[in-house]
């Protein structure tokens, strides 16, 4: 493990063991996270209550400079990062899925999330006038919460619409909430403190299914951003209103002839095995050319990858999946909810296998119709499909890419090859020669954000993501052409 990783594994048992003493027996933080009071520091008794406050905070961030509008989302990142450990672990306790490490960085990773910045006029001037184009905000936005990142998921969220000049009201998933609230309070209240404006950001005291739909269908939400499953995309599509929806994915890798086996086989460990391959975006299968699948195996040996031969993968499988007969007498997989984000050890133990302390990454190979091919599993666990040759795996990468247009990630140092696998595929994102985290601005060039909306379009989310396209003209105004 690398010394920087060593560090923060270090203080993040200091800080859970810590932590834990503050525990009630039910589990619930007593002295980190305040109970949930109407109308403190956003807490709100009921989605009514918590849209008005939001909509009448809107007018006062609306009418903010973007400097004033900084400062806001420069308070959560710094929160983010100042009690990384504090939310991470509360995380962790909560739902627990992921790894504490992984959670904490996330949480230092709100650094990249875009702001204010890249909100700009854009000028027009023509013999008839002048045209300005600027970036309005809609208003009160209304936000769905996954388990899988309840807290950075609203805190990327949150500099984004703060920035864009919205405010929000949340609906945290119920596994994830009680950390959800806390975070929401710690930020509004230094945000009233420094600004003077409360309740930027709202939530409710308890999260269900009844109060998402009211958020929903609440006239004074004027667009709505939902993050986790199909099902509540599909629910928020039936209000009438906007919907920004991020979907699901199951990335798929090729390895080419190519590439550097060893290059590749570090990328797939560092991306699947990321807080337990929660991230949707995170390597979920990988389809190698036949004439260095064998070298691609050994260099994931190298990379610290733990190989699980038939057996162990049929022993998992069994335990990962349930099956019935539907779909013309086959049977169809479906994922249990059991395995989802444990760590290796758990994985490993249902396998019916022990692995060496530091593994962060199981696989074995399988074949294109194996479960954990087909699913969406978020696991630490990679299956290895060979295939004849390069077409082949562009072919099979697209049948298990489902048409989601999520993410995929090919290693290849042929650039025909990759453009060709980019226009077959046609994922949101699109990574070479890099670990999926790459894309958005980890590691890599890309920016970041928790929601990434590939059903309706708009990709990463960013600021201009949650505005209104202004023009305003002016007849024959100043002009220099």
């Amino acid at each position: 493990m690398p010394i920087e990783a060593q560090v923060v594994e270090e203080i993040a048992r200091e800080v859970i063991a810590r932590l834990r003493m503050q525990l009630q027996p039910s589990g619930s933080f007593q002295a980190s996270a305040p109970a949930a009071a109407s109308g403190r520091d956003g807490v709100f008794a009921t989605v009514d209550e918590a849209v008005l406050a939001a909509w009448q905070a809107q007018k006062k961030v609306e009418a903010m400079t973007l400097e004033e509008r900084a400062r806001m989302t420069g308070i959560i990142v710094r929160i983010c990062h100042d009690r990384r450990e504090e939310l991470g672990c509360m995380e962790l306790e909560e739902t627990g899925v992921g790894r504490l490490d992984h959670k904490i960085l996330k949480l230092t990773n709100m650094r990249f999330v875009q702001s204010v910045e890249v909100l700009r006029t854009e000028a027009r001037t023509r013999s008839t006038g002048l045209c300005l184009v600027e970036h309005a905000p809609w208003g009160v936005i209304g936000m769905m919460l996954p388990v899988t990142h309840s807290v950075p998921t609203m805190a990327s969220n949150a500099i984004n619409i703060l920035a864009a000049g919205n405010t929000a009201v949340f609906g945290p998933h119920p596994s994830g909430q009680k950390v959800a609230r806390y975070a929401l309070q710690l930020w509004n209240r230094e945000i009233e403190r420094e600004l003077g404006v409360a309740n930027v950001l709202t939530t409710t005291g308890e999260a269900s299914i009844e109060a998402a739909g009211q958020i929903f269908n609440h006239p004074k939400v004027a667009l709505l951003c939902v993050t986790g499953g199909t099902a509540v995309a599909r629910a928020a599509a039936k209000s009438g209103k906007r919907v920004i929806a991020g979907g699901p994915g199951n990335p798929p890798v090729v390895v080419d002839e190519t590439a550097d086996l060893d290059r590749a086989a570090r990328c797939v460990v560092e991306g699947a095995a990321f807080d337990n391959n929660l991230l949707c975006i995170g390597e979920k299968e990988i389809f190698v050319v036949a004439s260095v699948a064998s070298a691609f195996i050994q260099a994931m040996r190298r990379a610290g990858a733990f190989q699980l031969d038939a057996a162990a993968i049929e022993r998992l499988s069994k335990a990962a999946f349930t099956y019935d007969g539907t779909g013309g007498g086959c049977a169809r997989a479906h994922l249990k909810k059991d395995l989802v984000g444990k760590d290796v050890a758990v994985l490993a133990a249902a396998a019916g296998v022990r692995v060496p302390p530091g593994v962060d990454l199981l696989f074995g190979e399988t074949d294109e119709n194996h479960p954990f091919v087909v699913e969406e599993q978020m696991m630490p666990f990679i299956p290895v499909v060979r295939v004849p040759d390069v077409d082949a795996a562009i072919a099979a990468a697209v049948r298990a890419e489902h048409g989601y247009g999520h993410t995929a990630i090919i290693h290849t140092q042929n650039v025909e090859t990759a453009t060709r696998m980019a226009r077959a595929i046609n994922t949101t994102l699109f990574i070479q020669n890099a670990a999926s985290p790459a894309s958005l601005g980890v590691g890599g060039p890309g920016y970041f954000s928790h929601t990434i909306a590939t059903p309706t379009g708009e990709g990463v989310t960013t600021p201009l993501t949650f505005t209104r396209e202004r023009q305003i003209v002016v007849g024959n105004a100043l002009r220099i052409v």
